[in-house]
């Protein structure tokens, strides 16, 4: 049993053909195994001398079988070295990885920042009722911005529908819904009949603020812009408000920031008009709020000294790739 079971194992070429020879020859079903298993059937005069022998004959074996595993063992380790063998100085084939569109970057930035302020992310319908883009934001009917020139209106006409010309009917939709103290951010797509040029585009991209709560005053925007114009241009930059006319707000402003060595225009702001107010439903002896609202695209554009409109808009992965993926 002992020298079949070293010629097998001596036999095996590899390590699947010596794990066969390990169920044959060493385990627990092999003829030296079973041989161990009768010595409870032998005399008791007997037992001691034929137990020396299988002892010492299931020893010579598992000695050999370790040995020629070591043996087998290295012998695939040198193998898969070579066979398994890279090499490095082989042009990797590189995918070019995936990533978010500069201005969704930008956009993802201004929210985390004023969620980190407490305030909440909220966003409507590119589709608008006409009552919400421009009635319940004191927008009169003859408001040029209401003309054909300026709106897209959706036809039939009578359907009252406009693609929104700003995210503020994200502020009523929110001040109809939800009462006091609110504190949103609203960006989002808007639309206007402009057309495509270094510096316009018909489909453009917004963010609006809004608080409404008791003791807002025009400090607590002056603040909320300064610490907003800082985050996204610098530490060092300087805002300023020019007054202004804003048919939902009063007073009104328009918001300037020095960058670069000169004053850039950036948005509109001021305190919620009382009237919009109460077309909300919201008591403006009770409650008072500001609003200001900032275009993204202007907004990247000079903040990476972008002057081209063009860029932001055709798609073309050279100009987004310079900005990474901006995935988290």
């Amino acid at each position: 049993m002992v020298a079949t079971a070293l010629t097998a194992i001596a036999g095996a070429s590899n390590l699947d053909e010596l794990k066969e020879v390990r169920i044959e020859h060493v385990g627990d079903r092999s003829p030296i195994a079973k041989a161990n298993q009768s010595l409870g059937q032998m005399e008791v005069a007997a037992r001691a001398e034929f137990g020396k022998v299988v002892g010492k004959g299931r020893g010579l074996v598992a000695s050999a079988f370790e040995a020629r595993q070591s043996v087998l063992e290295a012998e695939r380790d040198a193998r898969v070295l070579i066979e398994e063998r890279v090499d490095v100085s082989i042009t990797a084939k590189r995918t070019p990885q995936g990533g978010l569109h500069p201005l969704t970057i930008l956009t993802n930035e201004i929210c985390d920042l004023f969620l980190g302020l407490g305030y909440r992310v909220a966003e409507g319908p590119e589709l608008e009722a006409e009552w919400l883009n421009f009635d319940a934001l004191n927008i009169p009917a003859d408001h040029p911005a209401r003309t054909m020139q300026d709106t897209f209106f959706i036809e039939p006409l009578e359907s009252h529908l406009v693609l929104r010309t700003h995210t503020s009917p994200v502020q009523m939709r929110t001040m109809l819904e939800e009462k006091p103290p609110i504190y949103v951010i609203c960006p989002g797509r808007t639309y206007r009949a402009d057309e495509l040029d270094a510096t316009h585009t018909p489909v453009f991209s917004q963010v609006e603020g809004l608080v409404i709560d008791r003791g807002i005053t025009m400090a607590d925007l002056k603040g909320t812009l300064d610490y907003f114009a800082r985050s996204i241009f610098g530490p060092d930059v300087k805002t300023r408000l020019r007054p202004s006319f804003f048919p939902f707000t009063e007073p009104s402003a328009e918001v300037d920031f020095f960058f670069n060595g000169r004053w850039v225009e950036w948005g509109g702001c001021g305190m919620v008009n009382p009237k919009v107010l109460r077309a909300a439903g919201i008591d403006p002896d009770e409650f008072s709020g500001f609003a200001f609202g900032m275009g993204l695209e202007r907004t990247l554009m000079v903040r990476h000294g972008i002057t081209d409109m063009h860029d932001i808009v055709e798609g073309d992965i050279r100009f987004t790739q310079n900005f990474g993926s901006g995935l988290r």
